[in-house]
């Protein structure tokens, strides 16, 4: 084993690796992602190393001279990672001291095992409020398509079947509770992920007069008044991927989300519903029939879906039974998290760009909800409103509705002395519940599809909106 390529743990073995094994092993391929946060990993604990005496302060400035210049080279695309080394720290590591000496001593005091978890919750902090600025926008988008489509009516469906009326944008708004869950479950990955495990060594901490708050204040573990925020125990801080698994499950619910509004865009979209029209720059064609235009962002979308769900029983399987505490299965920890970052973040955008170019069909829209039978529920409620027990008030509209079915009529035409004579509570007044007007006047309640509730709705969400 050569000295100028030697791993970390070299000392203990006469013989390196074989090949095979460095191929099997090597992390670097993926976890090279992660150098710009093991650069600010290797500030802190230097500067750190430096405070307590460990480093003299000449060696401390010339680490993070070295380390400003390879982050110069690694933002520029220069750096190439070599498989031998592992991993993204050793790298880093051995690039550096063969500039600077004194970075042999850099690992001092620390192992890669709170390296690493102390990297990733770097890495999980910025994605969770990357992600969090997608949902924003997306909320933004369905809050001004709500606004602009709060007088188009369409059916809302049970089992895929028509059932009542609602608004555009109070459809639209149910998405918006959904996203804003979201928004809520990144902002608690954010909370989760901002300890600091760096200082709890292998899995023992260290002998050595460590300062963990110094280095959780260096990389932005703090609270609301800046105080450091420490992984309490050195076992558990090295081991622990709840926090990886609470990512990869609020990328599966929003990834469950935007497959819903996908699924019901893509139904809405096609020739049987025909109800909204999906931007072209987000559609394909066939390459045999010339006529198609194929949803399929929204398909992808649901497919992603699928692959973000995967990678949170990836991690789930991974962790089900390790030993305390660090065992090498977790390093194919890192794979599922990147991937469900990448695809919910194109995902995401993806959404809003179809969100933004989307149109309800209005005419398409208005006939689909012109079938009086979308509130027989209000001819149910109308009875109750007579005295009528609503059960009896339902078995009666279930008769009108068949007999209007047998009769081939809308129910609203059936002749007045059929259906006043099945009960006295059917006044002259029965027909005046067919109206739209009427059915969105008469739901007050708070989340109702009623005019005045989606009205304060949306002015609700624009004061939502200005406070995330």
């Amino acid at each position: 084993m050569s000295d100028s390529k030697q791993v970390t743990w070299g000392g203990r073995f006469s013989d390196g690796p074989s090949d095979l094994m460095l191929r099997f092993s090597e992390s670097v391929s993926f976890d090279a992602r992660l150098a710009k946060y093991d650069v600010a990993v290797n500030k802190a604990h230097s500067a750190m190393l430096a405070k307590v005496g460990i480093l003299s302060k000449e060696e401390k400035d010339a680490i993070h001279e070295g380390l400003d210049r390879f982050l110069k080279r690694l933002e520029k695309g220069e750096i190439q990672w070599d498989p031998a080394l592992e991993d993204v720290h050793m790298n880093i590591e051995q690039a550096l001291t063969k500039e600077v000496p004194a970075a042999a001593k850099m690992h001092t005091g620390r192992s890669r095992n709170d390296q690493i978890a102390t990297d990733m919750r770097l890495f999980l902090k910025e994605a969770a409020a990357q992600i969090r600025g997608l949902l924003k926008d997306c909320l933004e988008i369905l809050l001004e398509k709500a606004k602009a489509f709060e007088d188009v009516m369409i059916p809302g469906y049970t089992h895929l079947q028509r059932a009542q009326p609602v608004s555009a944008a109070h459809h639209l708004l149910a998405y918006m509770e959904m996203f804003a869950r979201d928004y809520r479950r990144f902002g608690a990955v954010w909370e989760e992920a901002n300890e600091c495990p760096l200082g709890s060594g292998a899995l023992a901490g260290s002998t050595l007069p460590l300062d963990r708050e110094e280095t959780a204040r260096l990389l932005g573990f703090v609270d609301d008044q800046g105080k450091a925020r420490l992984t309490a125990n050195s076992m558990d801080a090295i081991s622990d991927r709840d926090v990886f698994l609470d990512f990869a499950q609020a990328a599966a619910v929003c990834g469950i989300h935007f497959s819903r509004l996908a699924e019901d865009f893509i139904l809405w979209s096609s020739s049987e519903f025909n109800l909204l029209v999906l931007p072209d720059a987000f559609c394909t064609g066939s390459s045999l029939m010339p006529q198609k235009k194929n949803p399929d962002a929204m398909e992808l979308l649901r497919g992603k879906s699928a692959r973000l769900q995967g990678n949170l029983q990836t991690l789930m399987v991974l962790c089900k039974g390790l030993p305390l505490t660090y065992n090498r299965d977790l390093q194919e920890d890192k794979p599922p998290v990147f991937d469900s970052y990448d695809h919910l973040f194109i995902s995401l955008e993806v959404l809003g760009g179809c969100l933004e170019g989307m149109d309800f069909r209005r005419e398409n829209c208005a006939r689909a909800v012109a079938d009086p039978l979308l509130l027989a529920t209000d001819l149910a409620d109308y009875l109750v409103q007579q005295g009528v027990a609503f059960r009896r008030a339902h078995h009666l509209v279930g008769t009108v509705v068949a007999m209007a079915e047998k009769a081939n009529v809308p129910i609203d035409q059936l002749p007045e002395e059929q259906v006043r004579g099945l009960d006295e509570a059917f006044g002259v007044d029965w027909r005046d519940v067919f109206s739209l007007e009427r059915a969105r006047k008469e739901r007050r309640s708070f989340g109702s599809p009623g005019r005045v509730p989606v009205r304060d709705a949306l002015l609700n969400w624009e004061t939502r909106l200005q406070e995330l």
